[in-house]
């Protein structure tokens, strides 16, 4: 079973996160950001891992706290999920295009983690959730999850869809990258032996 469950408690946040990485796509996802967990949910459901999230944060400070939090314990549930990393695809790549956006993600989990963001947002807020922390949870969740995560949006002019576009983005990459590769028959997919 390539499930985890991470806890992550400190002054500013409680989370609890579950992953399945070999799901449907199902999740219960509740932060108290509804932006965040519109964004959340399209992770789960476009990647196929199965996600509960609960978090409780400092939400009368700003989101920042919690929103990268929840990447640093989404991140860490997931690298503990995929264990050795035995037989997974290891690089995906993903474009996606959402109305006027598109956006693209590579992936490799490699255990080395670094981020490229390339993603510039029309406005500040999209209602009232920040888009600078669109780039703050996706380093989170890269730095946690051991993996080297290189994003950009091409082009675009509406927020809601550049931001939506990346989360989805990075969902079908990390489909796909997390998977078994039957033809892999377990082996960890560097010459190195290990990741």
């Amino acid at each position: 079973m390539r499930t985890a469950t991470v806890a992550r408690d400190t002054k500013e946040t409680a989370i609890t996160v579950t992953v399945d990485l070999d799901g449907t796509g199902t999740g219960t996802i509740a932060t108290g950001i509804g932006f965040f967990d519109h964004m959340l949910d399209q992770l789960c459901r476009h990647s196929l891992i199965d996600m509960t999230i609960k978090a409780v944060g400092d939400l009368h400070i700003d989101d920042h706290h919690t929103v990268e939090d929840t990447g640093i314990a989404l991140g860490q549930a997931i690298r503990q999920a995929m264990g050795d990393r035995a037989g997974i695809t290891r690089y995906a790549d993903a474009m996606l295009p959402m109305d006027e956006t598109l956006s693209r993600a590579a992936i490799d989990v490699s255990g080395r983690p670094f981020l490229v963001f390339k993603a510039d947002f029309p406005r500040e807020k999209i209602g009232t959730f920040d888009t600078e922390l669109v780039r703050e949870f996706f380093q989170a969740f890269a730095m946690n999850a051991g993996i080297t995560l290189h994003l950009e949006t091409l082009y675009g002019a509406n927020a809601h869809h550049i931001a939506e576009s990346l989360f989805k983005a990075v969902a079908r990459a990390l489909r796909v990258a997390v998977t078994v590769d039957p033809r892999q028959n377990g082996a960890i997919p560097s010459t190195k032996g290990t990741l």
